[in-house]
Order: C-alpha cells, then sequence, then structure tokens
C-alpha cells in the first residue's frame, strides 16, 4: 500500500549487503522568461487539451530516456571557480551550499540539539558543558493520527522547529511547527498539509531554509486530474489542521502563478506539476507563496542561494528534457530545453553566470532510489544562465563536454572548488578529476578503492569506500594535476550511513581539521534502514594526510520505544556533531561526547534520550 513499505519487503528478501539498489515504487533564449496562464479558464482549457491527447494515446512508451552525446569544442568562456561550501561557525549540518540549510534528523537550538528519530521530536541540553535530555513529544503533534506517515527531515527558522513528512494516509506532505524555549521545553504550535506526491529521495532533501523562509519542493503528477474533476482539485494546496477537524484545502498557486514552457509536452501520460513553495513563520502560523511549472514526472532539483533548479525528464525514449529555473527572491520562471538527465542534487553548481551540470543518458530522475542507479553515458553539461528564456530553445550542444564512464558505471559526482570528481560506488579502483575551466581535460585518480563518497575538505577532496570488508578514506589535493595524497585504511568496517549529512568535516586553520563518519562492522547500502552505527570514527587531517584519531561507540542494543509510525530511519540515525570545541557522536538514541587529547579522542561523557514505552506515541 505505502511505497517505502513495500521496498522494506523487497529488502527483507534479500541480503543487507545486496550491491544493486531496490525498485522503487517511492541557444540565446527567445525571450526572459517564461509565460503564466491568463486565467483560469485558460489553465482548464489547457488540461482538457492534454486530457484529450492522453486519451487519444493510451500507450505509456518507454522507461528511462536516452540520449545522444555529442563531440563539441570547449565553451570559450573560462568558468569562474566558485568557493568551496565551508563549515559554519554554528552549523552541524554538512550543507552542498553555504547559506542554504537542508532538512536532517539534528538540529541546533541555542543551548539545545534537536532531533528527529522514529515518529518522535526530543531536545538534548549541550549548552555550558551539560548533556542532558529535556523533553520529547510525537512529531505528529495532537491533532493528527501519525500511522501510515513518514516524519523524515527537521529545520529550524528562529526558534521554529519544523518538522517534513509525507503522510499515506492524507496523501501529501505534512509541516508540524513546534516552538522550542530556551529551556528546551518543546511546545506544539500547529499541523499543515501540502498537497503533493512523494518527494522521498535517497539522496536529496526536500526542505531548505534560505534566508530564514522554508523553501519546500513539491511534486504532483498530473495523471491525478480527472474529467470529473475541477481545476481546484489538482492545484498544489495547502490546509491547516485545527483540533481533530481538518481544514478546507486552499490553493497556494493561481492559474496566473503556473508556467508552462513555450512548446508542446511530449510525455503527456508522466506529466507533472512542479512545485517551489516558500514559507515565512509568524506567531506559529505559515504564511506560503508557490509557483509551478507543467513538466515530465522525472525531476532532480537543487537549490542554491539565488534560485530553485529543476531538471525534468520523461521516462519516454524520443522525449526532451526540460530545465527550470525558479528564483528565491522574485522573477519569472525561465526555461530551457535540455538531453538526459543528473544523478542527483550534487550533479549541479550554479557558479557566477553559469550552472554546471553533470547529466548521464539515464533521465528517470532522483525520485525514491533512482539516484543510486550506475548511470551509462556522461557529459558535463555548462549552461550559460542567460540562455534560459521561455522554453523553446535548446541547450547548444557545444556546451556538452563527454566525460569518459569507469568500468562499473557513475553513481557518484561531486562539484569541489573549481573542479569536478565522479565515480562508482559499485566497483573500480577510480575516480575521475576535471578543472571547470578545462572540462576536457580528464584526470585519472588512482584510489585502490570504489567510490561510495566524494566529500569537500579544506577546499580539497575526500574520497570514500569499501572494499573487501574494508573502509578506505582517501584525500585528493586538487590542482593543475589531481593527485590522491594519502589513503587511511579502516579494517573490518563499512560505512553506517550513505547520506551525505552523514560526513562532517571541522576546518581548524592551517590546512588542518577533523572529519567524523558513522561506521558499522557489517552490512550493505540499507542496512541503516534497520541497524544503528556502531561507532562514529574521527581522523585528523594535516595537509592531506590522514591519522586516525580513533572512535566514539555506540553501548546500547535495540530498543523497545513503542514505535507506532515513522519506524524506519529513511535519513539514517547517526552523525559526527562539532559544537565549538566539543565532539559528539549521534547514534540512534545515545548521544556521546568525546575530547581530542595528545592525538586520541576519548569518551568523557554520554546519555541516552531513549524514551519510555509509555511516553508520547499513541
Amino acid at each position: 500500500m505505502f511505497a517505502r513499505a513495500l521496498v522494506l519487503v523487497a529488502l527483507a528478501a534479500t541480503s543487507a549487503a545486496c550491491s544493486q539498489p531496490a525498485d522503487p515504487v517511492r541557444t540565446p533564449a527567445d525571450s526572459d522568461g517564461l509565460t503564466a496562464f491568463a486565467s483560469e479558464a485558460e489553465l482548464t482549457t489547457y488540461l482538457d487539451t492534454l486530457r484529450a491527447r492522453m486519451d487519444r494515446d493510451e500507450r505509456r512508451r518507454g522507461l528511462y530516456g536516452l540520449f545522444n552525446l555529442y563531440d563539441a569544442e570547449a565553451v570559450s568562456e573560462d568558468a569562474v571557480a566558485a568557493p568551496p561550501p565551508e563549515a559554519e561557525a554554528d552549523g552541524i549540518t554538512n550543507n552542498q551550499t553555504a547559506g542554504v540549510d537542508e532538512g536532517g534528523i539534528v538540529k541546533r537550538s541555542g543551548d539545545h540539539l534537536v532531533v528527529l528519530r522514529r515518529g518522535r521530536l526530543f531536545t538534548v541540553r549541550v549548552g555550558d558543558g551539560a548533556l542532558a535530555p529535556v523533553d520529547v513529544e510525537d512529531a505528529s503533534g495532537p491533532d493528527v493520527d501519525p500511522s501510515g506517515t513518514w516524519y523524515d527531515e527537521l529545520l529550524m527558522v528562529g526558534e521554529t522547529a519544523v518538522v517534513v513528512g509525507y503522510s499515506y494516509q492524507r496523501g501529501g506532505t505534512e509541516l508540524v511547527l513546534f516552538d522550542v524555549g530556551r529551556d528546551g521545553a518543546l511546545a506544539y504550535r500547529s499541523t499543515y498539509h501540502l498537497r503533493s506526491n512523494d518527494y522521498y529521495s535517497a539522496e536529496n532533501y526536500a526542505s531548505r531554509v534560505v534566508d530564514d523562509r522554508l523553501v519546500f519542493y513539491t511534486p504532483l503528477a498530473l495523471r491525478w486530474y480527472g474529467q470529473e474533476q475541477g481545476t481546484e482539485q489538482m492545484l498544489p494546496a495547502m490546509r491547516r489542521w485545527t483540533g481533530d477537524a481538518q481544514g478546507a484545502f486552499e490553493p497556494i498557486v493561481s492559474a496566473t502563478s503556473i508556467y508552462r514552457p513555450a512548446r508542446e509536452v511530449d510525455d503527456v501520460w508522466n506529466l507533472a506539476l512542479h512545485t517551489v513553495t516558500s514559507c515565512g513563520i509568524a506567531d506559529g502560523a505559515l504564511d506560503c507563496e508557490a509557483t509551478a511549472v507543467f513538466g515530465p514526472f522525472g525531476h532532480t532539483f537543487y537549490v542554491s542561494g539565488t534560485a530553485v533548479y529543476a531538471w525534468l525528464s520523461s521516462w519516454q525514449q524520443d522525449a526532451a528534457s526540460m530545465l527550470y529555473r525558479l528564483p528565491l527572491r522574485g522573477g519569472e520562471p525561465s526555461a530551457l530545453g535540455v538531453m538526459g538527465g543528473p544523478i542527483d542534487q550534487f550533479s549541479f553548481l550554479e557558479d557566477g553566470e553559469t550552472l554546471n551540470v553533470v547529466v548521464s543518458s539515464w533521465g528517470g530522475g532522483q525520485w525514491m532510489w533512482g539516484s543510486e542507479q550506475p548511470r551509462g553515458e556522461i557529459a558535463l553539461a555548462q549552461i550559460p544562465l542567460a540562455a534560459l528564456g521561455d522554453g523553446a530553445s535548446d541547450a547548444d550542444r557545444a556546451w556538452y563536454h563527454r566525460l569518459p564512464v569507469p568500468e562499473a558505471g557513475v553513481d557518484v559526482n561531486r562539484f569541489v572548488g573549481g573542479h569536478l570528481l565522479y565515480g562508482s560506488s559499485y566497483g573500480g579502483e577510480e575516480v575521475f578529476a576535471i578543472a571547470r575551466s578545462e572540462p576536457d581535460a580528464v584526470h585519472k585518480i588512482q584510489t585502490g578503492h570504489p567510490a561510495e563518497r566524494v566529500d569537500v575538505m579544506d577546499g580539497h577532496a575526500v574520497v570514500v569506500g569499501g572494499a573487501k570488508g574494508d573502509l578506505f578514506f582517501t584525500s585528493v589535493r586538487l590542482g593543475d594535476q589531481p593527485e590522491a595524497a594519502s589513503t587511511y585504511r579502516l579494517a573490518d568496517a563499512a560505512q553506517g550511513e550513505t547520506r551525505s549529512h552523514g560526513f562532517f568535516y571541522r576546518p581548524q586553520g592551517g590546512g588542518e581539521g577533523v572529519l567524523g563518519l558513522p561506521i558499522r562492522r557489517q552490512g550493505g547500502r540499507y542496512a541503516s534502514l534497520a541497524h544503528g552505527s556502531a561507532s562514529v570514527v574521527y581522523l585528523r587531517n594535516a595537509d592531506l594526510a590522514l591519522a586516525p584519531l580513533g572512535r566514539l561507540d555506540a553501548r546500547a542494543g535495540d530498543v523497545d520505544d513503542n514505535c507506532q509510525a515513522s519506524c524506519v530511519d529513511w535519513y539514517g540515525n547517526a552523525r559526527p556533531l562539532f559544537l565549538g570545541d566539543r565532539v559528539f557522536a549521534l547514534m540512534g538514541y545515545e548521544l556521546v561526547e568525546g575530547r581530542v587529547a595528545g592525538g586520541q579522542i576519548r569518551e568523557v561523557a554520554r546519555t541516552s534520550f531513549a524514551p519510555r514505552r509509555d511516553q508520547t506515541m499513541r
């Protein structure tokens, strides 16, 4: 019945170390921008036309579009190198873009950590050297039956905690707001419900905070639109829950804020409305506005400091893809016809006046587990932002630079400083690196292990991957000739988390710093769905020479927490945390503090915030 629950059944029938992802059930612009519909009547006429086309063509053609990559000359202008993201002074989330916070499982609120796990929200005091649980509440709030809902992401906006979840029971995205007091007490404020399909991605996050505003991306498939429905029943909408009664949905977009490209859509069977919603918070209430665009359901999106980019790909083999840019601070959306599809959000980098995107011949998008599929042909597209307009034009073939593909395919990529690195988590012993200013000069870097993770470390890179039962960390020095600098091997270990937030690096200046990563002794790509990490390992970086500092270990086994909703850790359950000079490891319901002295990390305090069986869960 539920997409994610069905995946658990498939996982249970396979080994935890399964190497293949589960089948998901979960030219210059002609004008400056897109044109919105002039009226509700015009929108209704357009939808009726699409419906008629669907009735005429009952075939659902193809899966996963293919495209031909073209040999092309280099872009005439060199891309301007952008600085790598740096850890914010009080940040605890490994965000892709500085200034754009991503939804996660743990955030900081003053002297407290706020943790989201298995349908509950917790606070733990860490200020003034403390380490003590304070409060716990159901993440659903008191007004909503949490069954059939996955509470996935947590964000802080000022003193307000926002829990983001998806309800299969009610069919939409839920937003639950809590006040976090200075004493760490949680006070429920309100619940909102966005009409949408499930936003889940094994790699991406549905929510962001930019300039103290919540930003959400949500898809809504138009096959929900039927002849018996009016336009208002298929538009993105929001309702607020009051007591035990649900309020009526009120559209958050009108026809005049829905845009379409200046070309006929190819695949009407898989058409969707893709909506970016921006919300302010005042007195525990949301004030939201939204913009929506038409396009194929296959989607990958990226949030820069200025805009949301949505790359929409059809599952038809002969259908084109479309790139949309939706500004965060007002202005018309713009679009451009493109080929193929990105791997995940890390395939994007907005760099001055250019959008760099790693595109592959598989264009199905990153919904559910799409981002974990190994890819075929790939290219680096360097698209001038000025080329995006009304969507009538296609990207110039000269903007695509064909890249060599590892034998095991490509499923991992990351822009680091002025370079792109990519490789495969499914095998191989190398990563490839190119400078964005020289996209046709490709460097192969021998690592001796697959690339399960590529991350940023003092403007250079670290590649993490497992081979023959061991876990390897390889630092990569970036420059004119990118090269492996050092490798640390951790015996009998595997990554405990595959999501980007599982890694964190704290720079200490002068090319030195400390990185942390959850590990476990066994299990594969999906083990974190059912099992906690055994430890968080810490390494010291000194001018790209990696050396072990030690581990902080979990002690608690399985906890009988009377879980009734959101009982799978889809977003993981372990994180390395750095708060000022303090070092922590979050592992399940345990929070362990360590202290680095004499080149080693040692445990100095530990607490458990595991709930009692009778605590808050209905």
